[in-house]
């Protein structure tokens, strides 16, 4: 049993670590865009791989513990919740990418007037996914569904850029490229969220056994 929660613990360090660089690739992207630096863009695009391999890691470890110390009821909801957290992780460390390759595009047009949406997006995104692991590492629920509350200000954000960046492309055709590169950077800090989100309820469901994906814990209290 010692040698099971040992096992168990590896497991969640791999997954503290995958965030801490997923979270650090997000933060460096946004750098690399509003300072227009090229450098950081290909930082973070060479980090990805470090990313990737972790998810294989997680993968593996989980399909080990599953088929050799064959868990019940809450360490099964663990190590099921772990493997859809790294894939989320993963997307998070392409969203990531995504974000600093659209920088290539950006440097070759003048820069775009400043998004101050933009920054509170990345600040919003990389806090929700910080505490969505610190939730899935403590066992606590309540932060979780604080997590999954904030989602909309995010959307919110999103709409925001929209309609500012629409504007500027109505004003100005000659931004038209850029502010279509700009609405997909937004568009890519507003999946960040959604990835921190989709980790804060594996974060009830491993807790509690509850599922509140798809509003399912409104739905169940109606009836």
């Amino acid at each position: 049993m010692r040698h099971f929660h040992e096992e168990l613990d590896q497991l969640k360090a791999k997954l503290v670590r995958m965030s801490g660089l997923a979270e650090e690739m997000v933060r460096i992207a946004v750098e690399a865009l509003l300072e227009r630096d090229q450098a950081k863009a290909a930082e973070v695009i060479q980090r990805d791989h470090a990313v990737d391999e972790l998810e294989v890691q997680v993968d593996t470890a989980a399909i080990e513990l599953l088929a050799l110390q064959q868990p019940l009821a809450k360490d099964l909801r663990f190590i099921t919740s772990a493997t859809k957290i790294a894939n989320d992780l993963e997307r998070v460390g392409d969203h990531a990418v995504n974000i600093a390759e659209a920088l290539e595009y950006l440097l070759k047009v003048p820069p775009f007037p400043p998004l101050p949406e933009l920054e509170e997006m990345a600040r919003i995104s990389t806090g929700m996914l910080a505490d969505a692991l610190s939730a899935f590492i403590r066992g606590d629920a309540n932060l979780a569904r604080r997590v999954v509350q904030v989602d909309d200000r995010v959307d919110d954000l999103h709409e925001n850029n929209f309609r500012i960046l629409l504007t500027h492309m109505m004003e100005d055709p000659r931004k038209i490229t850029a502010g279509m590169d700009m609405l997909l950077v937004s568009g890519n800090l507003e999946r960040i969220a959604d990835m921190a989100t989709n980790v804060a309820e594996e974060v009830v469901f491993f807790v509690e056994g509850r599922t509140i994906k798809h509003h399912a814990e409104r739905r169940d209290t109606a009836h």
